[in-house]
Parts: C-alpha cells; structure tokens; sequence
C-alpha cells in the first residue's frame, strides 16, 4: 500500500476513501499554510507515493525533488496554477484537479457578490450594526435591479456559463460573453452573444464577472485602461483569481468613479490585498469562500481521493490537468 501526504487538513470525505484502500495517509501537522522551507522536508520523512496538495501550496522542481517516488500531485483546486505542470510532465508525474464539483457553488458566490453590490448589502449591514438606522428613508441605500441588466462574462468555461445561464434565467438579464473559444453551449441555454473582443463586453455590461483561468496572458488583464471602458454606472465581480485584476488600478477606478462597484473573493497577493480596498464602501471582499461549502468542499476532497487511488492503480487520472 501507498504512503500519501496531504498538505493540510481538508474534509475527511477523501482522507477516508484512501484509508479504505489501506494507504497510510500522513496529514501536515501545521494549522496554516506550509511555506517550502517546512513542505521540502515534511515530504522527505517518508517515501510519499503521492501528494494531495492545496492552491497555497506552490508545486516545482524543488518540491518534485523532495518526493522522487510521488507519481501524482492531486490538486486540490479547480485549477492548478499554483503547480508547475511543465516540469511535472518532464518527470513523468501526473498533476490533477477537481474541477465540475464545485462549478455550482461558485456561480452561486458571484451571484450573492452580485446582489450584494447592487442592493448594498454590506453598507445597510455596517450601517445598522453601528446604531445609525433611526427611520426609513425613501433616498437611503438607493442600489440598482439585475433585471434587464446586461450581464457580461469574461471566459465560458463551466463556471461562468452557469453564471451566465442564472443571470438569463433567474433575473431575465441579457448576456454577453468574451472567450478565446466561442461557446455554443453558452449561446443556447443563456441566450448569451459572443463578442470576439474583450472590449466590447466590457463597454456594454452592467456586471461583468470574471471567470477566466490566470495564465501569462491573462495577468492584470483588467488594467486601468480596460476598467475605463466599463460604464461609470458597472459593476466588476471577481471569483477567478486574483492577479486578472490590477488591484492598484482598481483602486483607482473605484475612487475617480470610473467604475460603481467592485466584489472581489480572490486577491492579487492573497491573503494580502491593496490597503485602500478595505477603505471603500463600493466594495465587497470574501475570504477567497466561492466554493466553501460543506457539500462542494467534500466533493473536492472525494475526487482529489479518487484521482490517487486511479492513478496508484495504474488506471488513469479522472481529471488530469490539461
């Protein structure tokens, strides 16, 4: 049987699929992230066959060399940027992810983001905790409909077509969509239209929600100069990652009201963030939780699992990194 090395404690859904299978699983000790002086020999301790890792885990030649025998890095993520996948090739070691599971939850994240930054949730919230609510008032907390609103997505992949299809289904708003691949799927059960230019999309929404994968191309790909394209009255929601937005220029354009809102779960130097986001009120920040549920987080946890056990038994990975 297999000795597995999980970086972090996650739900035990997983951790008890590989123990049935009588692999040893060893768990890291730390209440936090590993930094790489603490993982390096952490995975040496033993001959690990494999690695259940976490996005904060940074995954690349020095961490492969300290675990010769893994065959897989099982991410436990729906992407894997955080794991150098070239290099993983070049060794013969398979890299995994876990995507599909929680595609619903996180649409339903950039949903609650939307609605918050359109009815001003979090400012009613702070306002009534901090003992000002006397009367109601017919001017106060004015927010803006979602209904008939043109909602623009930055990249069709699983996720944003479902935030595509509850915008078009559930508050009537028409979609557009900017993608390097056109997504009939999208254009079909959201009624979305395709935009050949990220421009465009960004000149015509209301909401633009951000689901595109961080590669090079993609890093700061909303600049100062994309965000002053966005209408004065336009909302940005970003549940991808963190780095697609310049934070600095954000700022910015939320302060010279460039733009109306802003809602972010992902951080450009997570867990840090630009100082002056926690200052606005036109903002709304979570924890990087669009997928933090009970049931999506053990679905994640199984499939990680699932793709160790595959891949220990010579079957091939059910959802190997692309």
């Amino acid at each position: 049987m297999a000795n597995i090395f999980i970086t972090r404690q996650i739900q035990e859904a997983g951790i008890l699929l590989l123990k049935e299978k009588g692999h040893t699983v060893q768990i890291s000790g730390k209440d936090g992230i590993l930094t790489k002086e603490e993982l390096i020999p952490a995975l040496k301790e033993k001959k690990y066959d494999a690695v259940l890792c976490l996005l904060t885990d940074k995954i690349d030649g020095q961490i492969f060399d300290a675990v010769p025998n893994a065959k897989i890095f099982a991410n436990y993520a729906v992407g894997f940027d955080n794991i150098d996948v070239v290099e993983a090739r070049k060794r013969g070691i398979i890299v995994t992810n876990t995507p599909d599971v929680l595609t619903d939850t996180v649409a339903e994240h950039a949903f609650a983001l939307m609605l918050a930054l359109a009815h001003r949730i979090v400012e009613g919230d702070t306002f009534i905790r901090d003992g000002k609510f006397k009367e109601w008032a017919p001017m106060a907390f004015l927010g803006t409909d979602l209904s008939g609103k043109i909602l623009g997505i930055l990249g069709a992949g699983r996720i944003g077509s479902r935030v595509a299809y509850h915008g078009q289904r559930s508050f009537d708003m028409n979609v557009i969509y900017f993608d390097v691949k056109r997504n009939k799927s999208i254009e079909k059960e959201a009624g979305a239209r395709f935009k050949e230019n990220i421009d465009d999309v960004l000149k015509e929404a209301d909401f633009v929600s951000v689901h595109v994968p961080l590669l090079s191309s993609t890093r700061h790909l909303l600049n100062f100069e994309r965000l002053s394209l966005m209408k004065p009255n336009a909302y940005l929601v970003n549940t991808s990652r963190g780095p697609i937005v310049d934070e600095v220029a954000l700022v910015q354009a939320l302060k010279s009201g460039v733009i109306r809102g802003a809602a972010l779960d992902v951080f450009e130097n997570e867990p840090m963030l630009a100082p002056e986001l926690k200052e606005l009120k036109n903002v709304v920040l979570t924890p990087h939780i669009a997928s933090a549920t009970e049931e999506t987080r053990s679905k994640m946890s199984e499939l990680a699992a699932k793709n160790i056990i595959a891949v220990l038994e010579g079957r091939g990975a059910l959802t190997p990194a692309r």
